[in-house]
């Protein structure tokens, strides 16, 4: 069973995703709150496997609890799945510095949010290639001078292959068509690469692909 909490101000949102969430059994509603100081306490009071955070609230947006989270030890374990109606670069751009393992809009449909709570649950990230690439495009315009390619000197060629189709955005199943590797396979790579890179999750991993400069921004296909 997967247990999540629910983070938003507007009590009709949550509803509505407590129903979407729990629909195939499988998912848990642990806990709901209005605001992410409220959301903070019961996350560590339940330590649940996904957080669903929306951004714009009172008391604490949903950034600063995001980083929270993060930030702390005792909660390694949670992921944090951003859930907006806002496609806003910028806000984008700080739910994956802050942590966050997944961007969704809120007209996301239940089969696709609840696809998502697996996925983050299991230890991947829900990046789209469009999330992926507004990352990177504004990574390249802050970071122009810090690429820091000492990264792969601990990666086999192939665990550099794997990392910048990760960078890329791609899925384990998409990494697999594109290198002939099985999806397990690729799962096992990734993992290897977030103990390497010490890196929390997949959403770092696409970080750490520009930093190395395996991955370009605008890049039409990724060059391996």
């Amino acid at each position: 069973m997967i247990g999540i909490i629910l983070v938003d101000d507007q009590e009709l949102v949550r509803t509505g995703l407590r129903q979407l969430a729990v629909h195939d059994g499988d998912i848990d509603v642990l806990a709901e709150a209005a605001d992410g100081r409220a959301g903070l306490s019961h996350i560590r009071q339940h330590r649940p496997d996904v957080v669903l955070m929306d951004i714009r609230m009172t008391v604490m947006d949903g950034i600063t609890a995001t980083r929270e989270i993060t930030a702390d030890p005792a909660l390694s374990g949670v992921r944090v799945i951003v859930l907006t109606t806002f496609d806003d670069d910028e806000d984008i751009v700080s739910a994956i510095a802050a942590g966050a393992s997944g961007y969704l809009l809120k007209d996301i449909s239940p089969t696709e949010l609840r696809r998502a709570i697996r996925t983050v649950a299991a230890g991947d990230s829900m990046l789209s290639p469009a999330v992926t690439n507004t990352v990177l495009k504004r990574l390249s315009q802050m970071q122009e001078h810090t690429l820091r390619p000492e990264l792969l000197e601990t990666l086999t060629q192939r665990e550099r292959e794997v990392l910048t189709r990760v960078g890329c955005g791609e899925s384990n199943q998409e990494i697999g068509a594109h290198l002939f590797i099985s999806p397990e396979t690729a799962r096992t790579y990734v993992s290897r690469l977030l103990v390497k890179l010490a890196a929390r999750d997949r959403s770092q991993l696409v970080v750490l692909a520009y930093e190395s400069g395996l991955v370009v921004p605008g890049a039409a296909e990724p060059e391996v």
